[in-house]
């Protein structure tokens, strides 16, 4: 780091050994200025993809209830009839530009952090949910929505401060935390549906596949090169596949909720574990993990959800 040294001998009548202080200098401190200015760049831009993902999902998921049923047996008329769904197309157009958006966010900002702001996206989906989708919130799903508003605010407001930005990792953690999240993904689509609400283990099943191909993502763009393309590229479509299954078994919130939880929660902590984020000093840590806490706690509050009612089960279509 460039500074400048200073030397003060301090006064007196016996003379003490001088003392040295550094200052930083003009170029250290626009350096400071400039990452500062790409991170709120970065985190502006995962707000943006944010909304546009959540809107998008919520689009989806009200074509797909007036669909024919989906199945694998039959995946060309699945996708054909998905397509040709004017309401549906929109949604899925407006998934493409938040994830399009999403990488350039990755480009200027943490992973943590970015994944950290996409997870207020629950909140998007609520929202929406409640003014178009004509679905009032329950009590918990307004606390889960004020808990990712704090959490963002927390967040923000933790960049006064910023520590270390993140490095390339190894490839063998990388390969770890890649594969480990879709062996986890096949496991939670073979749960039993009796154990969890409808359509919520595909959500979560497209969540962990969704999250695999973030951390792969952010892996190559610090430098890993175009041999992730591949993986990134089929996790993205297995988790397109769970997740439009998903959408005809359960409500928006439930599926896509869940899906965004996963989808963030772990890619967080990649960030801070596998390219070795550093939090701010002193209180601006704190209040970043705070934010961080806040934001996963609220969207698993909305992702929860109050459960369907007997009527909305019996009318969904079963796999």
């Amino acid at each position: 780091m460039d500074c400048t040294l200073t030397i003060t001998a301090p006064a007196g009548r016996r003379a003490r050994r001088p003392q040295l202080t550094l200052s930083p200098t003009g170029d250290d401190r626009a350096r400071t200025t400039v990452g500062s200015l790409k991170l709120t760049i970065g985190l502006v831009l995962a707000l943006v993809s944010a909304v546009a993902i959540n809107g998008g999902f919520f689009l989806q998921h009200g074509a797909s209830g007036t669909l024919p049923t989906l199945s694998l047996r039959h995946p060309f008329a699945s996708l054909r009839s998905l397509f040709t769904n004017v309401r549906w197309l929109v949604g899925y157009v407006a998934g493409w530009v938040g994830w399009g958006i999403y990488i350039l966010a990755l480009r200027e900002a943490p992973l943590s952090l970015v994944q950290a702001v996409a997870a207020g996206g629950v909140g998007v989906l609520a929202l929406a949910a409640w003014r178009w989708g004509h679905a009032p919130l329950a009590t918990r799903e307004r606390v889960g929505v004020s808990a990712c508003v704090a959490g963002l605010a927390a967040v923000a407001v933790s960049l006064g401060q910023s520590g270390k930005l993140d490095i390339r990792p190894g490839w063998h953690s990388t390969t770890i935390w890649i594969l480990v999240p879709v062996i986890a993904a096949v496991a939670v689509a073979i749960i039993p549906r009796r154990l969890l609400a409808p359509g919520a283990g595909l959500g979560a099943a497209a969540g962990l596949l969704f999250a695999a191909g973030d951390i792969a993502t952010k892996a190559a763009l610090l430098g890993r090169g175009l041999v992730l393309v591949p993986f990134l590229l089929a996790t993205y479509v297995l988790a397109f596949v769970a997740l439009q299954l998903a959408f005809q078994r359960g409500t928006a919130l439930v599926t896509a909720g869940v899906c965004t939880l996963l989808n963030n929660a772990l890619p967080i902590g990649a960030g801070v574990i596998l390219f070795r984020e550093q939090l701010p000093p002193g209180g601006y840590g704190l209040l970043r993990l705070a934010g961080f806490a806040a934001v996963v706690v609220g969207a698993v509050l909305l992702a929860r959800g109050e459960g369907e009612t007997n009527d909305e089960s019996k009318e969904r279509t079963q796999p």
